[in-house]
């Protein structure tokens, strides 16, 4: 493994149409637009341009489908700036590249999404090519917002699951995150690709509906439940780390079978400006972290300081500071309670 370098991330290239508004509205009542910007979406850009602002020294390349539009061109362009390899990110004729219309409550942070699909619908098992591939880590997400990879297959349970199979043959150590969807899909479509990853990073809400163990039965974040949820997806394969992030901190559970917790960082609310980007953020310093052979508890800093700095932005990575800038965040603003 050490001399493989690099991340390559594939899944959901999307961008995010963001808009800040005053309130969230009931059906057929009206809010007000403060604000208006563009920015990445989808947990490939999303980790990629993180990394990249992060300060990765190692190659960051992306596998993907755009389309051949004018949010297709700046996808494209947004990689050359970022340095990120798009060689397997091809233009698609006669579909719209993916977008989102984010709104984000200016006094919250929180957010809802209206997505189009577009070209991510179309992504499959044979636009995966490994070959050549010297990457160290391959990410693929987001589970269950990708059509053809969610669909059933006979012999790894998943279109998706196959994918992450291959690229683990390939040499790669895999890592998975989901969509946070409110349904009921997660235990068929995730589950299958538990057992070829080797990084699974999830938030509560996810561990939740893919376990069926409540995380938060009353309101607040449960530890135990949080551990014995990570134990569950271990049982089904999890070849490495569950890590799991929430508002409060993160976990992490391995084989070694020792439970780590760290908080976040106390950002105070007033200096939120949207969350949007927290859990890929988060995503993206984990990955960095254990590229570089840190350790896990070191990942867990570098991934709670990371999401705690993309709240100053906007867009998903318009927070974003150096990784050095970023452990410096608990210091100046301390951590929270859980």
């Amino acid at each position: 493994m050490s001399r493989r370098q690099g991340i390559l991330a594939g899944g959901n290239w999307i961008v995010d149409n963001l808009k800040v508004v005053d309130t969230y509205p009931q059906q057929d009542a009206l809010a007000n637009i403060l604000s208006e910007t563009i920015g990445n979406g989808g947990s490939p850009f999303n980790v990629l341009v993180d990394l990249a602002r992060l300060g990765a020294s190692f190659p960051l390349a992306g596998i993907g489908l755009v389309g051949a539009d004018a949010d297709g061109r700046w996808i494209h362009e947004q990689c050359d700036a970022h340095g990120i390899d798009r060689t397997r990110l091809p233009c698609v004729e006669g579909v719209p590249t993916s977008y989102t219309d984010v709104m984000t409550v200016q006094s919250t942070g929180r957010r809802t999404f209206f997505h189009q699909r577009g070209a991510n619908a179309l992504l499959d098992g044979p636009h995966f090519s490994f070959d050549e591939i010297e990457a160290r880590i391959f990410h693929l997400g987001y589970l269950l917002l990708l059509d053809r990879l969610d669909l059933p297959d006979a012999e790894f349970g998943t279109a998706a699951a196959r994918v992450l199979h291959r690229a683990r043959e390939a040499g790669c150590k895999t890592s998975l995150d989901v969509v946070s969807e409110d349904s009921h899909r997660f235990a068929a479509i995730v589950r299958p690709s538990l057992r070829y990853a080797d990084y699974c990073i999830l938030n509560e809400f996810e561990v939740e509906r893919t376990t069926g163990l409540p995380t938060r039965p009353t309101g607040t974040i449960d530890l135990p439940a949080i551990q014995a949820a990570s134990t569950k997806l271990l049982d089904d394969g999890v070849r490495e780390w569950v890590i799991v992030h929430f508002p409060e901190g993160a976990c992490a559970l391995g084989r070694d079978g020792k439970f780590r917790v760290q908080a976040s960082v106390d950002v105070p609310q007033s200096a939120i400006v949207s969350s949007v980007g927290a859990g890929d953020a988060f995503a993206a310093g984990v990955l960095y972290a254990l590229h570089e052979e840190q350790s896990i508890e070191e990942a867990l800093l570098l991934g709670t300081t990371a999401a705690a700095s993309s709240l100053f932005g906007a867009a998903p990575s318009d927070g974003i500071q150096s990784a050095k800038d970023c452990l410096e965040l608990p210091g100046r603003l301390g951590l929270r309670k859980i």
